[in-house]
């Protein structure tokens, strides 16, 4: 007999080669209706697989984030069944579930081109195979067998993975007609696939290797029931309206360009103002905090980033170094702001008394991402990062963790961020090997966390085996307007810089000890923030960040002194105003500005002029009626000063 046990804590006992699903069964045939996989001890595994020895189960459906990602890997699967039906001869790269849902699948089609019309043939297809309800089995296969298998099928993109496993631990994956290489896990079978859609088709090159061959990347989404797939649709309708691509044009926020190069952000005016008013934010709340502002180059020393580990980490994939007219000096483009700052550090000796030093940059680095992986702002060349790192005594990190939240808190609440959750990342509970730092520290360290996250009151869930070797972190989850996740604000504790620095401070026993260093970003990156905050409100910021707060609207001509007299009372009060004193039609200007997300408009004409007022509309709201300047001046600065959320 073997243990299971249950999240709740209970303890059942089931005869040893039980599955998931005959559990899910023994408590409820409804249930196991619902069981897509299972989690033992935290690993994801399937849910007719044997269980042979204690643990702890969880079963996952469709509401838990591990049953939906198992079941779009198994639509990837039965999408490469249906291609195969329809394409004989396709070969295969690999097909996996997406962080914020779908799938896809790297295939090489030998240059042929899938239309949209073709497309829905594929749907259909899938839907069709979906109904047949064939079980996904799982089979270990010996490596010559797998090679041997992929070989005389002409699939080379499966034998290219092949090479890189140990024998011993390949599985393949079989439904109805398919067999595809495989770690798994699966859903029991594809009638659990009730509702699909194929959503896009790009091009990937093999591996993201830019000397492969360009592959044809087919998108897709399933789901349990054809409603689900209608409200999501629905939703990819407004995620569309909101793309921060389509509105930082419209809004005149940023561009790009080829001859600049791929990657890197233009800020134009507007949007300049928008990213210089997020950065005195944050800047103005860090020194309310006690942090030091620093500032440092865009390149350094190619052995500033080999001490600190980053050349070893990004410096294949990355902008190779810069060489200068002397020999053997290399230089390079940063790819992170926190080896420098321990540089700083290191220019003045420190005492316990001195900890913790805080010092804050705005620093831009730079990444060499693919072109197939480029995405607007959210993933760029070059990106601003908030960034701050503290040096701290090992018993000031909780404190310290605790008034990082209260800043990302902060942030988050005065940008309507509200639905979000903070992982805790620790250590595997069994392997300590990969990991540096003292025992001691590390416990320090991981129940600071803890506690911090707890006595915050923040909703959390604990991931062990995913902190850094470095050290654990804690990173924030947030949920935008359209329910999508996305990983804004960091705070990371780190062991592994200090000692490459040789970092030190002065102890009460006049002793030199290690000081402890804390990274963190409530924005993460400028460029990254304002894309998912562009889609967040879609574009219509609060009153105290957008660019243009009031456009000012004379009816005619000879109403444009006035507007211009009104312009320099807004000025004077600190309000962002523009006047559009274009020959058109007061009904264009208004429909023009409310377009541009403009939040006020205030309308001149002859009887505003006459007594000294304004008319004055609200974006999305309509007329508000006629009241003096001082009157609307006080509306704005009291929407400003509160910093009121998006409407």
């Amino acid at each position: 007999m073997i243990n299971i046990t249950f999240p709740d804590g209970a303890v059942r006992q089931y005869e040893q080669g039980i599955t998931a699903l005959d559990i899910a069964k023994s408590i409820s045939e409804g249930l196991a209706r619902k069981v897509l996989a299972a989690k033992l001890n935290g690993q994801v595994i399937d849910a007719t697989r044997a269980i042979t020895h204690d643990g702890t189960l969880q079963l996952l459906t469709w509401t838990d984030a591990d049953g939906k990602a198992t079941m779009w890997h198994s639509s990837a699967h039965l999408m490469a069944e249906a291609l195969e039906a329809l394409y004989p001869g396709v070969k295969f790269g690999y097909g996996p579930p997406l962080e914020n849902g779908g799938f896809f699948y790297d295939v090489d089609l030998d240059g042929r081109a899938i239309s949209d019309e073709e497309l829905r043939k594929l749907e259909a297809k899938m839907s069709e195979l979906a109904k047949l309800n064939s079980v996904y089995v799982r089979k270990e296969v010996p490596k010559a067998d797998a090679i041997k298998y992929f070989t005389e099928k002409g699939d080379p993109y499966k034998i290219d993975l092949l090479q890189k496993l140990e024998d011993g631990s390949i599985t393949f994956y079989t439904q109805g007609n398919f067999t595809d290489l495989c770690r798994g896990p699966h859903i029991p079978s594809t009638g659990f696939i009730k509702a699909v859609k194929l959503t896009n088709i790009a091009g990937a090159y093999w591996q993201g290797n830019e000397n492969n061959k360009m592959l044809t990347r087919i998108y897709g989404i399933t789901f349990p029931s054809q409603k689900e797939l209608d409200e999501y649709l629905t939703l990819i309708e407004e995620a569309k309206k909101r793309d921060h691509r389509k509105l930082g044009k419209e809004l005149e926020l940023f561009a790009f360009s080829e001859k600049v190069g791929l990657g890197l952000p233009l800020w134009l005016p507007k949007g300049a103002m928008l990213r210089e008013r997020l950065q005195n934010f944050l800047q103005k709340a860090q020194i309310e905090s006690g942090y030091l502002p620093v500032v440092t180059p865009h390149i350094g020393s190619k052995q500033l980033y080999v001490t600190s580990g980053h050349y070893e980490k990004y410096g294949k994939d990355s902008f190779q170094p810069i060489h200068t007219p002397e020999e053997g000096e290399e230089f390079m483009l940063k790819p992170m702001n926190c080896p420098h700052h321990c540089e700083i550090y290191k220019t003045s000796p420190k005492s316990y008394k001195d900890l913790p030093v805080r010092f804050a940059e705005f620093g831009t680095v730079y990444r060499y991402e693919q072109h197939g992986e480029l995405h607007g702002l959210t993933r760029v060349r070059g990106f601003t990062q908030d960034d701050a790192h503290l040096f701290c005594r090992p018993d000031q990190v909780k404190e310290e963790f605790e008034k990082v939240i209260d800043l990302v808190l902060y942030v988050f609440n005065s940008l309507s961020f509200t639905d979000f959750t903070a992982q805790i990342s620790l250590r595997d509970k069994e392997d300590r090997s990969k990991y540096i730092g003292s025992e001691e520290n590390w416990k320090i360290a991981e129940q600071a966390i803890i506690d911090s996250a707890a006595e915050k009151g923040l909703t959390t869930v604990i991931e062990y085996g995913e902190a850094a070797f470095y050290g654990p972190k804690l990173d924030f989850m947030v949920k935008d307007a359209l329910g999508r996740k996305w990983q804004l604000g960091t705070i990371q504790v780190d062991y592994n810089l200090p000692e490459r620095f040789e970092l030190e401070y002065i102890g009460a026993d006049n002793k030199p000890h290690r000081p402890v260093m804390i990274h963190r970003a409530p924005f993460g990156s400028l460029e990254r923030f304002i894309a998912v905050l562009i889609e967040h409100c879609a574009g219509k910021f609060p009153l105290w960040l957008t660019p243009t707060q009031v456009k000012i609207l004379p009816i005619s001509d000879k109403f444009v002194p006035y507007t211009e007299k009104v312009a320099e009372l807004l000025k004077k009060a600190e309000i962002r105003a523009e006047i559009d004193d274009r020959n058109e039609k007061i009904g264009k200007k208004i429909r023009e500005a409310e377009l541009a997300k403009i939040p006020y408009m205030l309308v001149v004409g002859e009887k505003e002029e006459a007594e000294g007022k304004v008319s004055v509309r609200r974006q999305a709201k309509g007329d508000l009626g006629v009241m003096s300047i001082e009157e609307f001046t006080g509306i704005v600065s009291e929407e400003v000063t509160n910093r009121k959320p998006f409407e």
